[in-house]
C-alpha cells in the first residue's frame, strides 16, 4: 500500500499538487492548474478545446481563447516533463496519459472498487484497510483553491464519494463487531455533516450495541429535531425503523458471529524533546554594531525570498543593491533579512555589516540622523568628529563606506525619508530593508513580499521547536494546529515554543485552545512574543477614519471583503469605494487576492488579523457588528443580488419580496459590477452564503428570507442544492426565532422547491401546502398562485388532469389579483402540456402560444426557453422534428450565456431526440453524451441513467431512420 501511495504524482484530492522526481513541480494557478485539473478529472479520455475554454471563461470567452488554451496546453506539457505524463493533441482537443494510480482521485475509485471485491469475497478486514486507505487520500476538500465552475461541480462530487467511502467502512466494521471503537470516530463525522442520516443510523447502532441505549435514541432525537427546526421534515423511514428496533431491543441489531474488538496496542513511552533553544531578541538600535543579531535558529522556508535578496545585493557591483522585504505583522521579515544577511556577510561584505531596528511601527521611530551618528561611531569616527547636521552625517557616511564593502539591514522603517539617507553611495554595498509600508519612493529598490509559510514549512518549524516526534506521532493535529495559527511564523513560534515549554501537552489540547475565536489571539502569547503587540504596533500608527475602517472590516464574514463593504458598514457613497480601504493594503493590514468586474480590488484578511480587527470594532465607540452596520452590509448584499436577478430575469419577478433595508453602491460600480451578473453571481457564492448566516446570526430576518429567495433563484438553475439548503437552514431558524409568519411562508416555500428538484415530491407537495396555508391566512394572492402553480405540477406528475387543470387556472387568478400577470406563462403551459396529453390539440397549441407570448415579454430567456422547449416537444409528438429541432436551438441560444446547466442538460436531450428522429445519429449521440456530462456535474444520478440507457438502445439498434423514436 505505501509503494502504491509513493506512486502518486498528481494530488487532486485537497490543492493542486504535482509530484516530480526531484520534489514538487510548481503548477502556475489560475488557468495552468485549471486546465490540468480538467484533463486529470478525464484521464486518458480527449477533451475538448471547446470543453476547456468553457471550463476557463464560462460565459464570456475571449477572441484568442483557443490559443490561449494551446499556450497552457504547451507549458503544461514542460512542466510535466519529468513526471513521464503524456498531454496528446488528439481531436477535438487533447488526452492526458498516465497510470491512473498516479493520480489520487483515480487511485481512491481504484481502492473503493478493490474494498468491494474484497468485501464479496469474504475479507471484510482487508476490505475496510483498503477503505480507511482510500480515504486516507484526501488532505481536504478536492481541488482547493480552483475556482472554475464546472470543476467546483466536480469537487462536490469527489467529496460526496468520500462520504460514501467512510460509510462503507463504517458499516463493514460495525459487521465485524468494532462498535467500541466507532463510538469515537462517528461523532466528529457526524458533527460534520448533520444531516447525513446514514451516519446518524451508524452511530445509533455503534452506541446500542455498546450498551447505551438511552444515548442511541438521544443521537436519534437530535436529528429528528434538527431535521424539523431546519427543515420541517421527518427522519427517513429508515431512520424511524431503527429507532424503533432500538426502542423493542431487536436481537437483528446484535453482532453475530463477528470477531472480538482488539484493544488498541499500548503508547510507548517516549523521553521528550529537549526544547529549542529560544531565539533572542533583535539587538536594539541603542548600539550600532558591526555584527548582525543572532539568526534564528529554527529559520525554515524562504528559499525563494533568500535568492530574490541574494539576486538583488549581488546584481551590480558598481551599483548598490537595495532590497525592500515587505509582509504583513508576524510574518517573518526580520528573521529572513537577519537569515539572509548571515548567509552573504562574510564573503560578499566582509568590511562590515551594520544593523539597526528604526522602530517604524513604534510611536516614535529613530530619526535617521540618530541612526547616522550611531553608525559613524560604529565606523570608528570619534564622539566630537560627527557633525550634527543631518546632511553632513549622511556625506561623511557616504565617503566611509564609499570604498567597503558593507551589508546595512534596516529593520521596521517608517518611511522613505527615514531609509533614504541611510542608503550607501558607492558599488559593492548591498542595504535590506524591513517595512510594513510600501516605500515605493526608494529610487532604486526592488521590492519583495513575504508571505505566509506553505503547509510543509510551517509543519517543519512546528517540529523543530516543538520536537519532531510530537508532529509525527498527532500529524492531524499538527496540520490542524498550523491552519488554527493561518501559518503565520510569529503565531507559530509562539504556539511552538508554549508546547515546548509543556512537553506533557498534546497536540490536540493545543488545537482545542485556539479553537475559540475570541480567545485565539489571548493564547498565542509566549514570553515576549505576542501576535497582539505585534499587530497593535501598526495599528497604533494608523489614523483615526483607517482605523475605524479597519475594526468595521472585521465584521463582515466570507473568505473576502468587496471593495464595497466598507462603503456600506461607514454609510459612504464614495465613487471608488476601494479608496478607503487602501490604506490598510499599504500597511499589510489587508490583502488583496484580486479584482472585481467593477475593477475595483477585492480583500481578505488574514485570520489573525480578522481576529485583531474584530477585537478592535468591538472596543471602539460605535462597536463592531452594530445594528446599523450590520444591517446596511447585509443589504447591500441584498440590493445587488436583487438587481443581479432583475438583470438575468428581466420583468420575470417570480419570487416574493419583502421589507428588508436595501443599501446601493454607488450606480455607476453598480452597473461595471453586474454587467455580468452571473459571473458576478458565481464570484460571490461563498461570501452570499456567509452572509445568509450572519444575517440569521444577527437576528436580521427579513433581510435573510429575502437573500434565500434572491440566492434561490441562481442556485436552483445552476444545480447549487446542497448550497440552497446550507442558505435555507439558516433562514428558516431566524424567521421562526422572530415569529415571521410570511417569511415562514415564504422559506416553506423555499424548502418545497428544494424538494422538488431533488425529486422528493411527497415531501414537496407537503411542504408546499403547509406555505399555501400560511399565505391564505395572510391574504398573501402572488404567494397563493406560486403554491398553486407547484401543486399543480405535481398534479401533473400523477396525470390527475382534473386537479392539474383547476391549480392552473386558479393561479391564473391569484396572478391577475395580484396584479402581477408577467407570472401567467407557468400555469399556461402547463394548461398546454395537460391539454396536449388528453389530445385537444387545438387547445394545447393556443395555451402553448399565450405561454410563449408572456414569457417574452418577461424578458427571461430562461422563461422563454421552457415554453419552447415543450413547443418542441408538442411537435416532435407530431413528427414535426425539423421544426422541433430548430427551436430547441434557439432555446439553448437563449440560455447559453446564463450558463444554465440545468436547462442546458434538458435541451440537449430534446435536442438529441429531434436528431435522432430525423435520423441524424451522429449529432444526436453527441448531444446525448453531453447532456449526461452536465448531469453527472450536478450529481443527478437518476438523471445520467436515464440517459444511458437512450444511449444504449441507440447502440443496440444501429442505424436510426428518419421518424425512430426512442
Amino acid at each position: 500500500m505505501d509503494q502504491e501511495f509513493r506512486r502518486v504524482v498528481f494530488r487532486l484530492l485537497g490543492t493542486l499538487e504535482v509530484l516530480g522526481p526531484d520534489g514538487p513541480v510548481r503548477v502556475p494557478p489560475g488557468r495552468q492548474q485549471t486546465v490540468l485539473s480538467a484533463l486529470l478529472l478525464e484521464l486518458d479520455r480527449v477533451v475538448s478545446t471547446d470543453h476547456l475554454v468553457d471550463v476557463l471563461w464560462e460565459h464570456d470567452p475571449p477572441e484568442t481563447a483557443r490559443t490561449q488554451v494551446q499556450i497552457c496546453v504547451s507549458r503544461l506539457r514542460r512542466l510535466l516533463g519529468p513526471t513521464g505524463a503524456v498531454i496528446d493533441t488528439q481531436p477535438p482537443g487533447y488526452r492526458l496519459r498516465a497510470d491512473e494510480t498516479t493520480v489520487d482521485a483515480h487511485l481512491f475509485r481504484v481502492w473503493v472498487r478493490d474494498a468491494e471485491v474484497l468485501s464479496r469475497e469474504g475479507r471484510d478486514d482487508d476490505a475496510v484497510d483498503r477503505l480507511r486507505d482510500a480515504v486516507g487520500l484526501w488532505r481536504g476538500p478536492a481541488l482547493t483553491g480552483v475556482e472554475a465552475e464546472w470543476l467546483r461541480a466536480r469537487a462536490v462530487r469527489l467529496n460526496e464519494e468520500r462520504l460514501d467511502a467512510v460509510e462503507a467502512y463504517l458499516d463493514v466494521e460495525l459487521r465485524l463487531g468494532r462498535h467500541t471503537r466507532l463510538v469515537g470516530e462517528i461523532p466528529a463525522l457526524l458533527e460534520e455533516h448533520p444531516l447525513r442520516e446514514r451516519l446518524r443510523a451508524q452511530l445509533m447502532l455503534a452506541l446500542y450495541r455498546s450498551g447505551r441505549q438511552a444515548e442511541a435514541l438521544q443521537v436519534y432525537r437530535a436529528g429528528r429535531e434538527l431535521l424539523v427546526e431546519e427543515l420541517g421534515l421527518e427522519p427517513s423511514a429508515e431512520l424511524r425503523a431503527l429507532e424503533a428496533a432500538i426502542l423493542n431491543g431487536d436481537p437483528e441489531l446484535d453482532v453475530h458471529d463477528a470477531a472480538v474488538e482488539p484493544a488498541p496496542p499500548p503508547e510507548p513511552d517516549r523521553e521528550p524533546e529537549p526544547s529549542a533553544e529560544r531565539v533572542p531578541p533583535p539587538v536594539s538600535a541603542e548600539v550600532a554594531l558591526f555584527q548582525l543579531p543572532t539568526a534564528a535558529a529554527d529559520f525554515v522556508g524562504r528559499a525563494d525570498a533568500e535568492k530574490a535578496i541574494t539576486d538583488v545585493l549581488l546584481a551590480d557591483p558598481e551599483s548598490v543593491g537595495i532590497a525592500i522585504l515587505l509582509g504583513r505583522p508576524g510574518v517573518g521579515k526580520s528573521a529572513t533579512a537577519v537569515h539572509t544577511a548571515h548567509r552573504l556577510a562574510g564573503e560578499h561584505f566582509p568590511d562590515a555589516q551594520l544593523y539597526c531596528d528604526l522602530r517604524g511601527t513604534r510611536e516614535t521611530p529613530v530619526s535617521p540622523s540618530n541612526v547616522l551618528g550611531r553608525f559613524l561611531r560604529a565606523l570608528g569616527v570619534p564622539g566630537p568628529g560627527i557633525p550634527d547636521d543631518l546632511d553632513e552625517r549622511a556625506a561623511m557616511y557616504r565617503a566611509l563606506l564609499a570604498s567597503r564593502r558593507v551589508l546595512v539591514v534596516l529593520d521596521d522603517a517608517a518611511s522613505e525619508a527615514q531609509v533614504a539617507p541611510l542608503i550607501p553611495g558607492g558599488g559593492g554595498s548591498g542595504v535590506v530593508v524591513t517595512s510594513r509600508a510600501r516605500l515605493t519612493g526608494v529610487p532604486g529598490a526592488h521590492h519583495i513580499d513575504l508571505d505566509i509559510l506553505s503547509e510543509e514549512h510551517a509543519l517543519a518549524l512546528l517540529a523543530r521547536v516543538a520536537g519532531a516526534d510530537r508532529v509525527e506521532r498527532e500529524p492531524e493535529a499538527a496540520s490542524a494546529l498550523v491552519r488554527a495559527v493561518g501559518r503565520l511564523p510569529l503565531a507559530l513560534r509562539i504556539v511552538a515554543a508554549r508546547l515546548a515549554a509543556r512537553p506533557h501537552w498534546t497536540l490536540a489540547a493545543m488545537v482545542t485552545r485556539l479553537s475559540d475565536e475570541r480567545r485565539r489571539l489571548d493564547e498565542l502569547a509566549h514570553g515576549d512574543m505576542t501576535v497582539r503587540a505585534s499587530l497593535s504596533l501598526t495599528y497604533d500608527g494608523l489614523d483615526e477614519h483607517t482605523a475605524r475602517v479597519f475594526g468595521l472590516l472585521g465584521a463582515v464574514d466570507g473568505p473576502t471583503i468587496p471593495a464595497w463593504s466598507a462603503g456600506a458598514l461607514l454609510d459612504d457613497d464614495h465613487p471608488f469605494p476601494a479608496d478607503l480601504a487602501e490604506p490598510l493594503v499599504d500597511t499589510h493590514m489587508l490583502d488583496v487576492t484580486g479584482v472585481d468586474s467593477a475593477g475595483e480590488p477585492v480583500y481578505r484578511f488574514h485570520d489573525l488579523v480578522r481576529e485583531y480587527a474584530r477585537e478592535k470594532g468591538r472596543a471602539g465607540a460605535d462597536g463592531n457588528g452594530s445594528d446599523a452596520e450590520v444591517r446596511r452590509l447585509v443589504g447591500g448584499w441584498l440590493f445587488l443580488m436583487e438587481e443581479a436577478n432583475r438583470r438575468v430575469f428581466g420583468e420575470n419577478q417570480l419570487y416574493l419580496r419583502g421589507d428588508g433595508l436595501r443599501w446601493s453602491p454607488p450606480r455607476e460600480y453598480v452597473g461595471r459590477l453586474l454587467a455580468d451578473p452571473h459571473r458576478w453571481i458565481a464570484d460571490e457564492r461563498a461570501n452570499l452564503l456567509a452572509t445568509i448566516s450572519r444575517a440569521a446570526e444577527a437576528g436580521l430576518d427579513e433581510q435573510c428570507w429575502e437573500l434565500v429567495t434572491q440566492f434561490g433563484a441562481y442556485a436552483e438553475r445552476r444545480g447549487h442544492l446542497d448550497e440552497f439548503e446550507e442558505a435555507l437552514r439558516h433562514a428558516v431558524r431566524a424567521v421562526r426565532a422572530a415569529d415571521n409568519r410570511r417569511g415562514m411562508a415564504v422559506m416553506d416555500l423555499s424548502t418545497g422547491v428544494l424538494l422538488a428538484n431533488r425529486r422528493r415530491i411527497d415531501e414537496a407537495r407537503s411542504v408546499i401546502s403547509r406555505a399555501f396555508s400560511g399565505f391564505v391566512d395572510l391574504g398573501d394572492r402572488f404567494g397563493q398562485g406560486l403554491c398553486r402553480n407547484y401543486l399543480a405540477q405535481f398534479a401533473y406528475y400523477e396525470e390527475d388532469g382534473a386537479t392539474t387543470r383547476r391549480l392552473c387556472e386558479e393561479a391564473l387568478s391569484d396572478f391577475t389579483v395580484a396584479g402581477n400577470p408577467r407570472g401567467m406563462w407557468r400555469p399556461l403551459l402547463l394548461l398546454g402540456r395537460t391539454c396536449l396529453d388528453e389530445g385537444d390539440d387545438e387547445r394545447s397549441t393556443d395555451y402553448l402560444d399565450r405561454a410563449l407570448k408572456c414569457a417574452t415579454e418577461t424578458g427571461d430567456p430562461r422563461a422563454r426557453a421552457q415554453v419552447l422547449h415543450r413547443i418542441a416537444y408538442h411537435e416532435m409528438d407530431r413528427g414535426q422534428y425539423t421544426s422541433a429541432r430548430e427551436r430547441l436551438r434557439d432555446a439553448l441560444e437563449l440560455i447559453a450565456h446564463p450558463g444554465d446547466q440545468i436547462g442546458e442538460a434538458l435541451l440537449r436531450l430534446a435536442l438529441g431526440r429531434a436528431h435522432l428522429g430525423l435520423g441524424e445519429v451522429g449529432p444526436a449521440r453527441e448531444l446525448l453524451e453531453q447532456a449526461v456530462e452536465l448531469r453527472r456535474g450536478f450529481g443527478d444520478d437518476k438523471g445520467v441513467a436515464e440517459i444511458r440507457t437512450l444511449l444504449d438502445a441507440i447502440a443496440l439498434r444501429g442505424g436510426v431512420t428518419v421518424g425512430a423514436t426512442f
